[in-house]
Protein backbone atom coordinates (compact mmCIF):
# COMPACT_ATOMS: atom_id res chain seq x y z
CA UNK A 1 0.00 0.00 0.00
CA UNK A 2 1.59 3.45 -1.09
CA UNK A 3 2.29 5.74 1.51
CA UNK A 4 -0.10 8.93 2.20
CA UNK A 5 0.50 11.89 -0.05
CA UNK A 6 0.39 13.98 3.31
CA UNK A 7 3.38 11.87 4.92
CA UNK A 8 5.07 11.85 1.28
CA UNK A 9 5.25 15.64 1.10
CA UNK A 10 6.43 16.37 4.96
CA UNK A 11 9.22 14.02 4.01
CA UNK A 12 10.15 15.60 0.93
CA UNK A 13 10.29 19.05 2.56
CA UNK A 14 13.02 17.62 4.53
CA UNK A 15 14.92 17.15 1.36
CA UNK A 16 16.99 20.36 0.49
CA UNK A 17 17.63 21.02 -3.13
CA UNK A 18 19.19 23.65 -5.41
CA UNK A 19 16.88 26.31 -6.66
CA UNK A 20 16.63 26.46 -10.42
CA UNK A 21 14.25 28.67 -13.19
CA UNK A 22 13.54 26.14 -16.20
CA UNK A 23 12.52 28.82 -19.04
CA UNK A 24 11.88 28.36 -22.27
CA UNK A 25 11.07 30.40 -25.63
CA UNK A 26 7.40 30.16 -27.00
CA UNK A 27 5.74 32.17 -29.73
CA UNK A 28 3.49 34.15 -27.26
CA UNK A 29 7.08 34.93 -25.53
CA UNK A 30 8.71 33.23 -22.63
CA UNK A 31 7.88 31.29 -20.04
CA UNK A 32 9.32 29.61 -16.75
CA UNK A 33 8.88 28.27 -13.45
CA UNK A 34 10.84 27.27 -10.56
CA UNK A 35 11.71 24.06 -10.31
CA UNK A 36 13.80 21.88 -7.38
CA UNK A 37 13.82 18.60 -9.31
CA UNK A 38 16.44 18.86 -11.61
CA UNK A 39 19.83 16.29 -11.74
CA UNK A 40 22.02 14.86 -14.05
CA UNK A 41 21.24 11.97 -16.16
CA UNK A 42 24.24 11.36 -18.40
CA UNK A 43 27.94 13.23 -19.06
CA UNK A 44 28.35 11.96 -22.37
CA UNK A 45 26.27 12.70 -24.37
CA UNK A 46 25.68 15.07 -21.46
CA UNK A 47 21.47 14.62 -20.38
CA UNK A 48 20.33 16.11 -17.49
CA UNK A 49 16.64 15.98 -15.93
CA UNK A 50 14.25 17.91 -14.85
CA UNK A 51 10.46 17.46 -13.14
CA UNK A 52 7.05 19.89 -14.29
CA UNK A 53 3.85 19.61 -12.49
CA UNK A 54 1.97 18.86 -15.71
CA UNK A 55 -0.37 21.52 -14.69
CA UNK A 56 1.11 24.11 -14.45
CA UNK A 57 1.24 26.71 -17.42
CA UNK A 58 4.56 26.52 -18.48
CA UNK A 59 4.27 22.60 -18.66
CA UNK A 60 2.79 23.15 -22.53
CA UNK A 61 5.04 25.72 -23.35
CA UNK A 62 7.66 23.42 -22.51
CA UNK A 63 6.68 20.38 -24.46
CA UNK A 64 5.44 22.98 -27.54
CA UNK A 65 8.68 24.58 -27.61
CA UNK A 66 11.17 21.39 -27.51
CA UNK A 67 14.17 23.19 -25.81
CA UNK A 68 14.72 24.95 -22.52
CA UNK A 69 16.83 26.27 -20.19
CA UNK A 70 18.15 25.50 -16.29
CA UNK A 71 19.19 28.21 -14.48
CA UNK A 72 21.06 27.42 -11.28
CA UNK A 73 20.13 30.55 -8.77
CA UNK A 74 22.41 31.86 -6.39
CA UNK A 75 21.38 33.46 -2.86
CA UNK A 76 21.67 37.09 -4.59
CA UNK A 77 18.62 35.30 -7.28
CA UNK A 78 16.03 34.56 -4.21
CA UNK A 79 13.40 37.40 -5.51
CA UNK A 80 14.01 35.64 -9.05
CA UNK A 81 12.76 32.23 -7.55
CA UNK A 82 9.52 33.42 -5.53
CA UNK A 83 8.40 35.58 -8.65
CA UNK A 84 8.99 31.90 -10.81
CA UNK A 85 7.15 29.97 -7.99
CA UNK A 86 3.68 32.92 -7.99
CA UNK A 87 0.84 33.32 -9.97
CA UNK A 88 2.31 36.41 -12.30
CA UNK A 89 2.07 36.35 -15.97
CA UNK A 90 5.31 35.47 -17.88
CA UNK A 91 5.84 39.16 -18.82
CA UNK A 92 5.91 39.95 -14.95
CA UNK A 93 7.96 36.95 -14.14
CA UNK A 94 10.41 37.99 -17.15
CA UNK A 95 10.51 41.27 -15.79
CA UNK A 96 13.47 41.14 -13.58
CA UNK A 97 16.88 39.93 -14.10
CA UNK A 98 19.39 40.30 -16.96
CA UNK A 99 18.24 37.71 -19.58
CA UNK A 100 20.13 36.49 -23.13
CA UNK A 101 19.93 33.22 -24.70
CA UNK A 102 22.75 30.71 -25.81
CA UNK A 103 22.19 27.89 -29.07
CA UNK A 104 18.34 26.98 -28.63
CA UNK A 105 16.66 30.40 -27.73
CA UNK A 106 15.77 29.40 -24.09
CA UNK A 107 15.85 32.40 -21.32
CA UNK A 108 19.29 32.31 -19.94
CA UNK A 109 19.58 34.56 -17.04
CA UNK A 110 23.13 36.33 -16.68
CA UNK A 111 23.29 36.35 -12.68
CA UNK A 112 22.43 32.76 -12.56
CA UNK A 113 25.59 30.04 -11.32
CA UNK A 114 24.95 28.17 -14.73
CA UNK A 115 22.56 27.82 -17.24
CA UNK A 116 22.06 24.99 -18.94
CA UNK A 117 20.65 25.49 -22.40
CA UNK A 118 18.67 22.06 -23.92
CA UNK A 119 17.16 20.63 -26.56
CA UNK A 120 14.30 18.12 -24.66
CA UNK A 121 14.70 14.40 -26.04
CA UNK A 122 12.19 13.19 -24.14
CA UNK A 123 9.27 13.53 -21.83
CA UNK A 124 7.71 10.93 -19.45
CA UNK A 125 4.37 11.28 -17.54
CA UNK A 126 4.97 10.62 -13.85
CA UNK A 127 1.63 10.76 -11.38
CA UNK A 128 0.72 14.60 -11.85
CA UNK A 129 4.31 15.56 -13.41
CA UNK A 130 6.62 15.50 -16.25
CA UNK A 131 9.80 14.10 -16.19
CA UNK A 132 11.82 16.17 -18.86
CA UNK A 133 15.09 15.10 -20.63
CA UNK A 134 17.40 17.39 -21.82
CA UNK A 135 20.46 16.67 -24.35
CA UNK A 136 22.61 20.30 -23.01
CA UNK A 137 23.71 21.93 -25.99
CA UNK A 138 25.45 25.14 -24.58
CA UNK A 139 26.57 25.76 -20.11
CA UNK A 140 27.56 28.97 -18.83
CA UNK A 141 29.01 28.79 -15.40
CA UNK A 142 30.12 32.11 -13.50
CA UNK A 143 33.12 32.72 -11.85
CA UNK A 144 32.27 34.70 -8.82
CA UNK A 145 33.83 33.09 -5.78
CA UNK A 146 31.49 35.21 -3.91
CA UNK A 147 28.18 34.12 -5.30
CA UNK A 148 26.84 31.10 -3.39
CA UNK A 149 24.11 28.67 -4.69
CA UNK A 150 20.40 29.33 -3.17
CA UNK A 151 18.82 25.81 -1.73
CA UNK A 152 15.48 25.07 -0.58
CA UNK A 153 14.02 23.30 2.54
CA UNK A 154 11.20 22.54 4.72
CA UNK A 155 9.65 25.75 3.12
CA UNK A 156 12.74 27.72 3.69
CA UNK A 157 16.00 29.17 1.85
CA UNK A 158 19.38 28.79 2.72
CA UNK A 159 23.12 28.09 1.22
CA UNK A 160 25.55 25.32 2.09
CA UNK A 161 28.27 25.73 4.09
CA UNK A 162 31.31 24.00 4.32
CA UNK A 163 32.77 22.81 7.63
CA UNK A 164 35.36 25.44 7.19
CA UNK A 165 32.72 28.21 7.24
CA UNK A 166 31.91 27.48 10.63
CA UNK A 167 34.68 25.34 12.12
CA UNK A 168 32.29 24.51 15.58
CA UNK A 169 30.26 22.07 13.34
CA UNK A 170 32.49 19.39 14.83
CA UNK A 171 32.70 17.67 11.59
Amino acid sequence: MAVASDAYKAGMRRLAAGVTLITTPGAAGPSGLTATAVCSVSADPPILLCCVNRGSASHAALLEAGVFAVNVLSTADRPLSDRFAGRLTPAEKFAEGEWGVLETGSPVLASALAAFDCRLVQAVDAGTHAVLFGEVQAVTVADDPELHGLLYADGGYGRFATPSDDIDQGF
